[in-house]
């Protein structure tokens, strides 16, 4: 007998066919099946590494332009995208306007279903007008299935403020969508473990890639020297101490030498690194690093060839 095939198209509504028995497995080979599944997230993910690096370039010349990174997206997705957005100010030190996360029906969605919010293409474009989104700006759609009206009805409002868009989803993306957004992430993890619950591998899948673009942008940004997160603010113990541990090891102190030169930075790590490598005050250290684009590993470069 000929295969029937799918009744939806979208990936992430058919049924896997690894676990059309899950429920009659035990604990520990549920638990195993799911990781076998998982374990296809980060492939899927690399498939697409060309799009994401588009993306992270996109979001690094929106905020060299005083522009925003916006997430749109509904329910898992739109959730996922506050979440990123949330954790920039306190990781890297950024204004919380420069990533934000707008999720269909509001902040009250985030902990609550709100019934038909995702269908309204026109609450999306109206959220674009709310915040004057404009051509300074990368407004990036997450939606797992491709559909979701609301995402689309951002997205296309914003295209035609004159910002830049890109779209993450989890099943083929459709032709159009290619012509119309600027860059398409298309992660195809395959069917969820149960069918349609898309918090599962697209939801991590999401989840690696927002962490990928905002990572991404903010290094390239310079707010990162080697692997470690310099542009943060010494505003409490944990973070004086880690800030003072950042000073010793990049630049060969002893903890006094180094809490002295971060007092005088003014709290700033990055202008701190740079007041010692040029022997500059903090005004002088801070025009050098704006004429660097925030680049500390481009001050230090310069101030050897010197």
């Amino acid at each position: 007998m000929t295969p029937r095939p799918p009744l939806d198209p979208r990936l992430t509504e058919q049924r896997n066919p690894a676990t059309a028995e899950i429920d009659r497995l035990s604990a520990l080979e549920i638990a195993r099946i799911i990781n076998l599944e998982d374990q296809k997230v980060a492939p899927a993910v690399a498939a697409q590494i060309d799009a994401v690096a588009r993306a992270i370039e996109f979001a690094e010349a929106a905020f060299r332009k005083g522009g925003r990174l916006i997430y749109v997206g509904a329910g898992t997705s739109g959730r996922l995208g506050v979440l990123d957005a949330s954790e920039m100010p306190p990781t890297y030190g950024i204004d919380p306007q420069m990533v934000q996360g707008i999720i269909a029906g509001g902040y009250t969605a985030l902990l609550n279903a709100v019934e038909g919010a995702e269908d309204s293409r026109e609450a999306g474009c109206e959220e674009m007008d709310a915040r004057e989104v404009g051509p300074n700006d990368f407004i990036f759609g997450i939606a797992a299935s491709g559909s979701t009206p609301y995402v689309h009805g951002a997205l296309t409002r914003a295209k035609q403020r004159g910002a830049r868009t890109g779209f993450l989803l989890c099943t083929h993306p459709d032709e159009w969508m290619l012509q119309v957004y600027d860059v398409v992430i298309a992660v195809l993890v395959g069917p969820e473990v149960v069918t349609g619950s898309t918090r599962m591998k697209a939801g991590t899948a999401t989840k690696l890639v927002l962490n990928m673009v905002t990572t991404g942008a903010m290094i390239r940004l310079g707010k990162v020297y080697g692997n470690l997160m310099i542009d943060l603010r010494a505003t409490n113990e944990k973070l004086r101490d880690r800030s003072e541990r950042i000073l010793m090891e990049t630049l060969d102190l002893e903890r006094e030498p180094a809490r002295a030169l971060l007092k005088a930075s003014g709290g700033s790590v990055k202008l701190a690194m740079v007041m010692q490598w040029t022997g500059a005050d903090r005004e002088r250290a801070s025009a050098e690093l704006a004429r660097h684009g925030g680049r500390v590993g481009e001050v230090l470069k310069e101030s050897r060839a010197r």
